[in-house]
Order: C-alpha cells, then sequence, then structure tokens
C-alpha cells in the first residue's frame, strides 16, 4: 500500500465497513477499495453476537484490506458504546516567561492523564483548550509567551472487553501487524464541526440504528459524550408491537411515511410481505412513528441536562448518522418537539455527502492526518 493511503474500519451499531483511501483534492478522498457487511451490533455496551461480529470484521477486511500489497496497519473506530470520556483539568508554572514548546504541551498532557482501570485503558486524548497566564485561551499555545500553561484535556478510554474481541478478530490476518484505535464520537466532532463553532461548544448527535451518541464538542476535543441504546431501527420494533406486523414490515413503512406531509384523511400505506398485504392508514402509522421519536427526544434531553458545564439552551442541534434520512421529516419533528433548531450534518465531499457516511469519512480523514497515532497499537507479528 503507499505510504499516503490509509485503511479504516468503520463499526456501526448494525453494519461494519472497510475501506482503503487517501486524500483527494480540496479535501477529499480516493476511495481504493470499500465494503460493508451487516450484522447483529450492540447494545448496552455488549456486542449482541461475538461470533457474528468476528464473521464480520473478517468478511469485509478479506474483501478490502487482504486484497491489497502492503497494507500492514488498519485504523478502527471505537463506538460510543465502548468509549468512556474523562475529561482533566491541570496547569504547570514556569520559572519565569518562556516560549511554549510542542513538549510543554506533552508534559501537560502526561501530567493530566486519568488513572485506568481493570475495565478501561486510554486510547487517545485530545485537548479541549489551553488557558496562558493572561487569561486567554488558545487551541494552539506553541510560541505563545506565557509563565504558565493551563490544559482541559479529553482522554477516551476504550473497553478492555471489546479490545479484546477485536485483537481475536484480527489474528486471521497475519499480514496486519498494528491496529490503532480511533474514537468515532471524537472522530465526527472534529471532521463534521467548523473549528469556529466548536470553539463556542457545539452539540452532535449521531442517530444509529440501534445505538446513538449525544456529544458536546469543544475546540479540539469533547466535553462530553453518552452513547445511549436507542435508534431508528427501534421505532420499527415499536411499529412491529403496536401493530403486530412482522419486523420487515415496520421497517418499510418507515421509509414510506413522510412526517411532514398532509395526507387525505382516508389515505393508506400498503405493503406486500411473503404474499400478504398490510395496510394502514398513513395518519395511524405517521402518529405511531411520532411517538416513538418523542421517546429519543426525550433521551436527547436527559443527555443536555447531564451536562451541566455549559448552558446549551441556545445551541443547535447537529444530527448526522444513518438514522437521520430512514424517515423524512426527522430533523422537523425532532427541532418542533424539542423547540431547537436542528441541523443536519454530514461530509462536505461529493457523493458521500449524507450522514450515513459521517462516521466513516471522520474516522478516514483523522488516520489520514494522523499516522503516527497515540491510540493503542497492538503488534500481532
Amino acid at each position: 500500500m503507499r505510504n499516503n493511503s490509509v485503511a479504516v474500519l468503520d463499526i456501526r451499531s448494525s453494519e461494519i465497513t472497510a475501506v482503503v483511501g487517501e486524500r483527494g483534492v480540496n479535501n477529499t478522498f480516493i476511495i481504493k477499495s470499500k465494503y460493508s457487511c451487516d450484522y447483529d451490533g450492540y447494545a448496552e455496551g455488549e456486542l449482541l453476537d461475538v461470533e457474528g461480529f468476528t464473521e464480520a470484521v473478517t468478511d469485509v477486511l478479506r474483501s478490502t484490506v487482504s486484497s491489497l500489497k502492503g497494507v500492514r496497519s488498519v485504523y478502527v473506530g471505537v463506538p460510543g458504546e465502548f468509549i468512556r470520556v474523562v475529561n482533566t483539568d491541570k496547569v504547570v508554572s514556569f520559572p519565569s516567561v518562556k516560549k511554549i514548546t510542542p513538549r510543554d504541551c506533552e508534559c501537560l498532557a502526561e501530567m493530566s492523564a486519568p488513572y485506568e482501570s481493570d475495565e478501561y485503558q486510554t486510547i487517545r486524548h485530545s485537548c479541549l483548550y489551553y488557558v496562558l497566564s493572561d487569561k486567554r485561551k488558545v487551541i494552539d499555545p506553541v510560541g505563545e509567551l506565557s509563565d504558565s500553561l493551563q490544559g482541559k484535556f479529553s482522554f477516551y478510554q476504550c473497553r478492555n472487553d471489546f479490545i479484546d474481541i477485536l485483537l481475536e478478530a484480527f489474528k486471521k490476518f497475519g499480514n496486519i501487524a498494528h491496529i490503532n484505535l480511533i474514537p468515532t464520537n471524537h472522530a465526527e466532532g472534529v471532521y463534521l464541526i467548523e473549528p469556529e463553532k466548536r470553539d463556542e461548544y457545539a452539540v452532535l448527535v449521531d442517530l444509529g440504528y440501534i445505538s446513538s451518541t449525544y456529544s458536546v464538542v469543544c475546540g479540539n476535543g469533547l466535553a462530553f459524550s453518552e452513547s445511549f441504546s436507542v435508534g431508528i431501527g427501534h421505532i420499527a420494533v415499536y411499529l412491529m408491537t403496536e401493530l403486530d406486523i412482522p419486523f420487515e414490515v415496520a421497517t418499510a413503512f418507515l421509509t414510506m411515511v413522510n412526517l411532514n406531509a398532509k395526507e387525505k384523511l382516508h389515505s393508506h400505506e400498503d405493503y406486500v410481505y411473503e404474499g400478504k398485504v398490510y395496510s394502514f392508514p398513513t395518519v395511524m402509522l405517521r402518529d405511531k412513528i411520532r411517538e416513538a421519536l418523542d421517546g429519543i427526544c426525550e433521551t436527547l434531553e436527559e443527555c443536555r441536562y447531564s451536562f451541566k458545564e455549559k448552558n446549551l439552551e441556545t445551541r443547535p442541534l447537529n444530527i448526522t448518522g444513518e438514522g437521520v434520512k430512514v424517515i423524512r421529516g426527522t430533523a422537523e419533528h425532532l427541532s418542533n418537539r424539542l423547540e431547537k433548531n436542528v441541523e443536519v450534518i454530514s461530509p462536505k465531499v461529493p457523493y458521500y455527502d449524507k450522514p450515513h457516511f459521517s462516521s466513516l469519512l471522520s474516522l478516514l480523514d483523522t488516520a489520514i492526518n494522523d499516522k503516527k497515532t497515540t491510540s493503542y497499537s497492538k503488534l500481532f507479528n
């Protein structure tokens, strides 16, 4: 593999994707190889089928990375379900005013590192912002004059049992010597949200199929992040239960209903499955879907109240992920229910400018920018 190419594994709650790519012109990407595979996913911080997960990882790697010569390292996005974000705030004083160096930043980060338990280990860290002795907040203090340096850091800790399962899956690929773990929530926050918006705190929601993540992005880090095992797939389950219909039928109805439309009073939605016709009033389906979405709104409100460092009342809700576009009118309903501006965001890249590509391209961008990553690295051979 050429030196400017990277291999990335994106683990979503219903699908795993492997991609090999490199940077193109104007911050676009050149995708050399890409393959996806469905699997059972994860919930409540646990893989629902470990064997199925391993098979899916093997399938996508065999179809992409293993077919390319020279692949020795793979960057793996760790879902929010398996990440714990620990924030620290430390300050170091110098004998006199000096020019801040990269080593000063490194030493401050080392001083700030939190304790690692038997269940978690740190895979990466980032700094939200630094504070100089004149009280100025800066993203990059290198070259600034100050007699002290304060830094607010985010340390991303991954569950060890998830790492063990991941390493076991990679053992089948002897040509891959290292894996580098990237917290997906951090990658999305830095890639999808512009720096000027991050400086003022920004809210990002990744609405997945089974699992979703609520994050508060600040500077180059996360001030808060919480995952919850609710996604667009649960709305299909709600329809299945309420209407006593097969899951496949419920999933189909999700794509047929527009929450913003005003259908005629007697309009129906029909779907044929295994020779049987399922027909329900459009108004009924729309109301049921809205009820399920309201449950997601309540969870988002709980996340907002859990973050007490900054008042986020006036901040728009940035939303992305594969769950955004399944039901037409989702963003508008969330906006009305939460009484705040909801903005759907996605990569600004041709063809991949869709919410369900957000995590994949965020990880690809992080991997390209960070080949010398501080992430967890495991040597196999």
